[in-house]
């Protein structure tokens, strides 16, 4: 028997063909429904995945969230949100073996988009985490001056600090100094942001830029003890005593309980009461504070010879301690304390404080930091220029 088709279905070849068409798009469509089914369960999955992993990511627990992100990536592996997390929580879990790891997924999405500056941000923490100042610092760069999704004022402030915080935790006080000094100039009005800043400077050594930060911090809000006491610290260090002493006595005012302000604002009383240069005392006084600070000296002198084993007295004076040599001037300079009235005697001043910035100076590389008058002393050698600051 030969085949034949049914009589129901034509024999005519359009028909046939127009018949598979219909059947071939009719498959075709149900893989595609198919497969976007699978793609938008796989997407499902990896954004469960995604909140799993910035659950434990917040949490600190690295490596449940780089199982949960490395999960997520193999359900949506091109999506920048996944790959920018991975990269976060392998650098945080302070693993170096996987410091490579995080910049390599940093690095591809850098290279995509190299004005994201949440991609910039990671990308100078990394950095950070090595160690190395002139990538970090470009990196943060590229973050202040990149495009954030939000808030971009307060998110490049807070770059900016976040790089001085790490120049200054790398020792690198005038790299930080250059980045405060942009810092302060475009800090809002409002006393916290002056007071952080304030905090910034006294920790890169500038006593200067601190008291300024202080006082902005004062001017929006002076009742402020934390920004008086700052201040009056940022004054001291600086060498500024009668604005030191002011701020101080403000700030116990506002906080009595302060013990270790309490105790800067007796330093800072015993400076000023001591300091022969300090103006506006009368030549009687500066006299007097200078015979004061002369006989200190010479009771400073013999107690480090004393805890140091030199016998000034020696006949032979020790070759090997220089205590013995200021002994010398010392008792060589003495005689000119009786000419201290003589108008004529312009550089007796000079020359008595001298000895006296030497012998305190001298002992406290000896015999360690003096209390007292012989503190005051040592504060005020350091800050009054005499030829002995030359």
């Amino acid at each position: 028997m030969s085949w034949r088709f049914p009589k129901l279905i034509p024999r005519s070849a359009p028909v046939i063909l127009l018949l598979l068409t219909l059947a071939a798009a009719t498959g075709f469509a149900a893989v595609n429904h198919l497969v976007a089914r699978f793609t938008a369960n796989q997407q499902a999955r990896g954004r469960k995945l995604y909140q799993l992993g910035l659950a434990d990511a917040n949490a600190a627990r690295y490596d449940d969230a780089i199982a949960a992100f490395r999960a997520a990536l193999t359900c949506d592996p091109t999506n920048s949100e996944y790959q920018l997390w991975l990269a976060r929580a392998l650098r945080d879990s302070n693993d170096p073996r996987r410091l490579d790891e995080a910049e390599s997924y940093l690095i591809a999405l850098w290279q995509r988009s190299p004005q994201d500056a949440a991609v910039n941000l990671a990308l100078a923490r990394v950095a950070a985490h090595r160690g190395s100042i002139e990538d970090a610092t470009r990196y943060y760069h590229n973050a202040m001056y990149g495009v954030w999704n939000a808030d971009p004022d307060s998110n490049r402030t807070n770059a900016r600090i976040e790089l001085i915080k790490f120049l200054l935790n790398q020792g690198a006080f005038k790299n930080a100094e250059s980045e405060l000094i942009a810092l302060a100039t475009s800090l809002p009005p409002d006393p916290a942001s002056h007071f952080r800043a304030a905090q910034l400077f006294a920790q890169a050594r500038d006593d200067a830029g601190a008291l300024a930060q202080y006082e902005e911090a004062l001017h929006l809000d002076p009742s402020n003890p934390a920004a008086l006491a700052g201040a009056g610290q940022s004054a001291f260090h600086a060498g500024d005593y009668a604005a030191a002493q002011r701020y101080l006595q403000a700030a116990i005012s506002a906080n009595p309980q302060d013990a270790s302000t309490l105790q800067l604002l007796a330093s800072t009383d015993l400076v000023l009461r001591t300091n022969p240069f300090q103006s506006h005392i009368s030549d009687a006084e500066r006299n007097r504070r200078m015979a004061a600070a002369f006989a200190q000296a010479e009771k400073r002198l013999t107690e480090c010879a004393r805890q140091t084993g030199v016998d000034l007295n020696a006949a032979t004076p020790s070759p090997m301690s220089p205590l013995s040599s200021l002994q010398s001037r010392w008792i060589a300079t003495q005689p000119d304390l009786a000419r201290l009235h003589s108008p004529a005697e312009a550089d007796l001043p000079d020359n008595i404080m001298d000895i006296v910035f030497q012998i305190e100076q001298q002992t406290a590389a000896i015999c360690g930091q003096p209390q007292g008058v012989d503190l005051a002393l040592l504060l005020i050698s350091q800050k009054v220029r005499t030829p002995a600051n030359e």
